[in-house]
């Protein structure tokens, strides 16, 4: 028992108390069950079929065969590494990422810019910007197909009053990969275009207003003020984006089936074709281990990046 000394003199006494300790396995024990369920799913449906998938990749898995088959090593890999058309549809997907992913970035940041800043109709623009990311992808192939026809295509009935000829958007393999990321750019801006959003608005607006008193006009604001701080949030959109389009397949495959002439096909195509179509599942797997690889390398780098960032603050 502990005392205490008042300004009187008097000792009053104080009943010392314990708090049992608790471990910590039985302090996180209702975080743990709260997160079980996710966990499970998330080791039955990515875990698991990723460590499937290598292991197939080592069998000459067919889907005409039940079970793994016979061991085949390394000569899946050996025989998708001396394959053109792998290598073909893998820089066909690097291509696409390469021509969509700067105005996905870009064009994101610019619309976000402009629907925080303008006076009168902000919820219109926000909802036409972010309107066609909720279509889904058949509707939007749908679309945009009508308007690649030649001719009597969208397309080309404006630019014939232009004096401009038609144009083989899905028949030209030097063209149609363009027209594939337009039909892209305009169908998932919407996603970027609210992460961009988001981070505007969590900028203070002390900041402007300082910026104001100091004689700082709205492009000086512009570009002291929100890109530097929008720094983040351009990494997380440009790493997201990347990773969406070297995963690329729906638009493609509805629009072009991969042609004309094997120009458009992406690497998730041929995993596909060569998985059932061909039937090859472990040959499939291989592939799918390949690009599993590259898109893991560019999640590192972008951690890479994010903790370069978080030390630089």
């Amino acid at each position: 028992m502990a005392t205490t000394q008042q300004a009187s003199g008097v000792a009053i006494p104080r009943v010392a108390t314990h708090r049992p300790r608790v471990s910590p396995l039985r302090r996180d024990l209702p975080g743990i069950a709260l997160a079980m369920p996710f966990l499970v799913l998330y080791v039955l449906f990515l875990i698991v079929p990723i460590l499937y998938g290598a292991l197939m990749s080592l069998f000459d898995t067919s889907l005409v065969r039940p079970g793994l088959s016979s061991f085949v090593g390394l000569a899946n890999y050996r025989e998708l590494f001396n394959t053109p058309g792998f290598w073909s549809s893998l820089w066909h997907t690097v291509l696409f990422t390469l021509l969509s992913t700067p105005p996905l970035v870009i064009l994101a940041l610019a619309l976000a810019l402009f629907a925080s800043r303008v006076a009168r109709g902000r919820w219109f623009f926000r909802l036409a910007y972010f309107a066609p990311y909720v279509l889904p992808v058949s509707t939007v192939v749908l679309i945009w197909n009508w308007m690649y026809q030649p001719e009597t295509g969208l397309v080309d009935t404006y630019l014939g009053k232009l004096g401009i000829g038609p144009v083989g958007w899905l028949s030209d393999p030097k063209v149609a990969m363009v027209s594939i990321v337009i039909l892209t750019v305009w169908w998932t801006l919407g996603f970027n275009f609210i992460l961009y959003l988001a981070g505007i608005q969590e900028i203070p607006r002390q900041l402007y207003e300082a910026a104001a008193l100091d004689g700082a006009g709205p492009w000086a604001q512009m570009r002291r003020i929100t890109i530097p701080l929008l720094g983040r949030t351009t990494t997380l959109v440009a790493v997201l984006q990347v990773i969406a389009s070297l995963k690329v397949f729906d638009q493609i495959y509805l629009l072009t089936e991969g042609g004309p002439d094997f120009s458009t096909q992406p690497a998730v195509q041929f995993i596909y074709e060569s998985g059932f179509t061909s039937y090859r599942v472990g040959y499939a797997s291989a592939a799918s281990m390949v690009l599993f690889v590259v898109i893991l390398s560019v999640s590192l780098i972008w951690f890479g990046l994010v903790r370069r960032q978080e030390k630089g603050v």
